[in-house]
């Protein structure tokens, strides 16, 4: 069974949203992905995940946020 984390980073000052999603991250167990929700780009979160062998799916929505969809490598 697949679960989910919601991280929900609307409004946040840089650079929470990034601290909140490698910490959502480091605590992931087989079958978890995070789902987040963040009013800007984050353009540095993709050199990351790539890095560390994350698959992810980037939607721009149409009312201005991205919903980024992260699962384990």
């Amino acid at each position: 069974m697949n679960t989910e984390i919601l991280l929900d980073v609307r409004g946040l000052e840089p650079p929470e949203p990034m601290e909140r999603v490698l910490d959502a991250l480091a605590s992931l167990q087989t079958g978890e992905r995070v789902r987040m929700l963040i009013d800007r780009e984050p353009r540095p979160l993709y050199r990351i995940l790539e890095r560390g062998g994350y698959r992810y799916e980037v939607t721009p929505r149409e009312d201005y946020l991205f919903e980024i969809l992260i699962r384990q490598p």
